[in-house]
């Protein structure tokens, strides 16, 4: 493999909102992709067609973050893909995107709902995170999407942002230990962006839009396109030496 050789970039969830926008981004960057997707299969191979016509090289993968037993099996199913796709044994980029919103006030969060948030939003980012090591190459990047929601407070989001500050943690440690291998570990935390996520209540609801520009220094609120390229942009060697930090990318938003 030369050193131009495209990087392949893994990201979890791209099937929509801000997995597929970065993507898409990573492709216009010159990148190789591997989307992964839980149940949306058409709309994976729609991103996968479309990061191909760019002159890209990408593969639709299917993975339940939340499923930590399905991971040995994926990582088989990976190593084949690489294989037969890209021509390698490795991949460069990890992007853990994939995540789902359950809202309720702390008093009313029940088992259930706390358990799907775990296994998802955090247990699965530690697990994934772990059976790909060995594929990763050595000097790759991993990044960890957060949430602006763990340095602001927004009843409803308690047990969902506890996760992604656990995630946040957890970031640091990765860094830590990985620095040995010259594998850097960064999270990204999104402000309120206009996506289907939680119902699309950011995009949808006018009156939610409206406050939420109004508390935001740049006076609108957040799309796909203000997060995909910023998270391309961290994976490339300009930002080489970001190490174990934590990026909100909210307009500036709250302050």
């Amino acid at each position: 493999m030369t050193h131009n050789a495209p990087k392949i970039t893994i990201v979890t969830g791209a099937s929509r909102g801000l997995g597929r926008n970065t993507a898409l981004a990573v492709a216009r960057h010159g990148g190789d992709v591997v989307v992964t997707y839980q149940s949306r299969a058409e709309d994976a191979q729609a991103v996968v067609a479309e990061i191909e016509a760019m002159g890209r090289k990408a593969v639709a993968l299917q993975l339940d973050t939340g499923d930590v037993a399905a991971f040995p099996g994926f990582v088989e199913r990976l190593r084949t893909a690489l294989k037969a796709t890209f021509g390698r044994d490795t991949f460069d980029h990890l992007v853990n995107n994939a995540g789902h919103g359950d809202y309720a006030l702390l008093a009313e969060t029940t088992e259930a709902s706390f358990d799907r948030l775990v296994n998802v939003q955090f247990k699965g980012v530690l697990f994934l995170t772990q059976a790909l090591l060995p594929i990763i190459v050595d000097g790759g990047r991993i990044v960890n999407l957060s949430s602006g929601l763990t340095r602001m407070t927004l009843p409803g989001y308690g047990a969902y942002s506890a996760m992604k500050g656990a995630v946040e943690v957890l970031t640091r440690y990765l860094a830590k230990e990985l620095g040995g291998r010259g594998i850097a570990v960064n999270t990204v935390a999104p402000g309120a962006i206009e996506t289907d996520f939680g119902g699309g209540v950011v995009r949808d609801n006018a009156e939610t839009n409206k406050h939420i520009a109004s508390v935001t220094a740049l006076g609108r609120v957040g799309v796909p396109d203000d997060i995909g390229p910023m998270i391309a942009s961290l994976l490339s060697e300009d930002n080489r030496w970001v190490n174990a930090q934590r990026i909100e990318v909210s307009g500036g938003q709250g302050l």
